[in-house]
């Protein structure tokens, strides 16, 4: 059963035959979106708990999602001056794509924590760039240009303009749903 998602990632249903195993933790059959870990071997938690109750052999279970990431990160480019501000934003309106930009500060401790994550996104992403900017490092021109009042703060620009932005104060897994999101939306 194949089953797509919107970015590459792999998708494992739990079949009624993987539910008659008698480990409690039993192989599904996978397939995977966006390629590099096809034939992988996912343990799943059978569902039998408190909450649910007893199964009997060979009865159909609910079928799940399970994701782990296949992509490969990518290092993002650092912006350090207006010139290259305006360069990566020349590029997005000459090709017609998105450009992330990560404004962040290398004492913000989210920022840093996020960074690494961000470049697995790119990975997913391959047509869209993102780039960096250390608001300290850089003159307070660039940072006004970006409107920038909190951070760590990701911002997607497309064609010289800025379409959205997700500021990432809070849990690193719902800023990596939104900035996908994000990306899915203004692609």
């Amino acid at each position: 059963m194949a089953l797509l998602a919107p970015s590459p990632r792999a998708l494992c249903v739990r079949e009624a035959a993987a539910a008659a195993s008698p480990h409690p933790h039993s192989s599904a059959a996978c397939s995977t979106v966006g390629g590099g870990a096809a034939g992988r071997v996912l343990w799943l938690w059978n569902g039998v708990g408190r909450e649910r109750g007893r199964r009997e052999r060979g009865q159909r279970v609910r079928a799940g999602a399970y994701f782990w990431d296949v992509s490969k990160p990518v290092e993002m480019e650092e912006i350090d001056s207006m010139d290259k501000l305006d360069d990566a934003l020349r590029w997005s309106v000459e090709n017609n794509h998105a450009v992330v930009i990560d404004w962040m500060a290398s004492w913000c401790r989210k920022c840093i924590y996020l960074k690494p994550r961000l470049e697995k996104i790119a990975g997913e992403y391959p047509g869209v760039r993102f780039y960096f900017v250390d608001v300290n490092q850089v003159p307070q021109t660039v940072v006004k240009r970006g409107n920038i009042t909190k951070m760590p703060t990701i911002q997607l620009w497309k064609d010289g303009e800025w379409k959205a932005e997700v500021i990432g104060g809070h849990k690193a897994w719902l800023v990596m749903d939104e900035v996908r999101e994000m990306i899915q939306a203004n692609k």
